[in-house]
C-alpha cells in the first residue's frame, strides 16, 4: 500500500526528546509530582499538548487504580441505546470522567450473556464502572460498580433505572378506547424482556378495565425487531377483519406497521389508528407523525451514569431501583373511529 501511514501513539520518550528533558521529568509533570520548576512544567506541558501525548487507560489504571472512565455497554447501537448515550454524555460533562460506549454490533452469538463477556474485557483495566443497557442477565461478577437500564429480568440486586412500562402502555391503549376503538391489535416485544411483558399487561389491563375482551388473534409477537414486526403486520393488516387500531410495544415496530399499512393502501389514521412506545426521534418525523408513549430515555441514561459516578465515589444511591414516569404524546397517527382527528 502506498500513500498511507499508520498513526502511532506518541511515547513518553518522544516527549522527553522533544522537550530536552529526561523521561522521569516528563513522568513527574504528567503525575503532578514535586521537584519540577514551574517553567520546566509549563514547557513540558506545552510539548505534551503539541505532540498529542496521552497516557494509555491501562497504564493509568495500573498507576492510580482508576482510569476515570465509565463504560456504557449495549448489545447493539439502535435508537433506544443511542438516546441513552446522549443522556450518559449529559451526566459525564464536567464530572472529570470520560465515557466509552462498547458493543459487539449485535452479533447473533451475543444475544444472551453478552454482559459478562463485555465486563470481563473492560472492567478493572479500561473502565471504573459500567452501565448495562437492557442486559439479558444481571448476576454479573465485576471489579467495580454496575448499574442496569431496563434489565430483561426486572428488579435485581444491582441498581437499576427503568420507566413505568405498565402504566404507559395502559395510557396508550386507553387513548384508543376513548377514540371509540374496540377492535385493537397489539404488536408485542420480546417475550423474555420484563418491560415488554409489562407493556403487554398494560394493553390487557386497559381493555379489561373497559370491558373489552382481548382477541388473542390480534396479539402478534414483534420481538422488538423491525423485520419481524413487518412480517406480523402483514398478517394482521392483511385480514378481512383487520383491527381498526394497533398498539405497538415500541416505536420501531410501530413505524414498521406504518410502512406495511402504506404498502397495503391502508390510510393512517383514516383506516387505522396507530400508537407506539418510546418516543424515539424518528417517531416525530414519520408521515403521519406517530402518537406514542414517551419514556424519558435520555433521562434514563443520565440518571444511570449519575448513579454510577456516585457509586464509584463510594456514595450509595438514595433510590437503588429508580423508576421514571411516562407520558402520552398525541400526534396525527390516531383518530376517532369513524370521525376526525382530535
Amino acid at each position: 500500500m502506498t500513500g498511507q501511514r499508520t498513526a502511532r501513539r506518541v511515547t513518553m520518550q518522544q516527549v522527553a526528546a522533544e522537550a530536552g528533558v529526561s523521561v522521569s521529568t516528563v513522568s513527574k509533570v504528567i503525575n503532578g509530582r514535586y521537584g519540577i520548576s514551574a517553567v520546566t512544567a509549563a514547557h513540558v506541558s506545552g510539548v505534551i499538548e503539541r505532540l498529542g501525548y496521552e497516557t494509555s487507560l491501562v497504564a493509568r489504571s495500573l498507576r492510580n487504580q482508576r482510569t476515570h472512565v465509565v463504560g456504557v455497554l449495549v448489545a447493539d447501537f439502535e435508537p433506544f441505546s443511542t438516546e441513552v448515550l446522549k443522556g450518559a454524555a449529559d451526566a459525564i460533562r464536567g464530572s472529570g470522567f470520560e465515557l466509552v460506549a462498547y458493543s459487539a454490533g449485535g452479533r447473533v452469538d451475543e444475544h444472551v450473556g453478552w454482559e459478562r463477556r463485555y465486563l470481563s474485557r473492560l472492567m478493572g483495566t479500561l473502565v471504573d464502572g459500567a452501565v448495562l443497557v437492557t442486559p439479558t442477565v444481571t448476576d454479573v461478577d465485576a471489579d467495580g460498580p454496575v448499574v442496569a437500564i431496563d434489565p430483561h429480568t426486572g428488579s435485581t440486586t444491582i441498581p437499576t433505572v427503568t420507566a413505568h412500562n405498565l402504566q404507559g402502555a395502559s395510557a396508550g391503549v386507553r387513548h384508543l378506547l376513548e377514540l371509540g376503538h374496540t377492535r385493537i391489535g397489539m404488536v408485542t416485544g420480546r417475550a423474555d424482556l420484563v418491560s415488554a411483558q409489562l407493556r403487554e399487561q398494560g394493553f390487557r389491563d386497559a381493555l379489561g378495565e373497559a370491558g373489552v375482551p382481548v382477541d388473542e388473534s390480534l396479539v402478534v409477537r414483534g420481538a422488538f425487531e423491525t423485520d419481524v414486526a413487518r412480517e406480523v403486520a402483514h398478517q394482521l393488516l392483511g385480514r378481512s377483519d383487520r383491527p381498526t387500531a394497533v398498539f405497538a410495544a415500541n416505536d420501531q415496530m410501530a413505524l414498521a406497521v406504518l410502512d406495511v399499512a402504506r404498502e397495503l393502501g391502508i390510510d393512517v389514521p383514516g383506516d387505522l389508528s396507530l400508537v407506539g412506545f418510546d418516543n424515539i426521534p424518528e417517531s416525530a418525523l414519520s408521515e403521519p407523525p406517530l402518537t406514542t408513549v414517551a419514556q424519558p430515555i435520555r433521562e434514563m441514561g443520565r440518571d444511570a451514569v449519575s448513579m454510577l459516578l456516585g457509586l464509584i465515589e463510594g456514595r450509595e444511591p438514595a433510590d437503588v431501583h429508580h423508576t421514571l414516569g411516562t407520558e402520552l404524546v398525541l400526534r396525527r397517527s390516531t383518530r376517532a373511529l369513524g370521525g376526525v382527528a382530535p
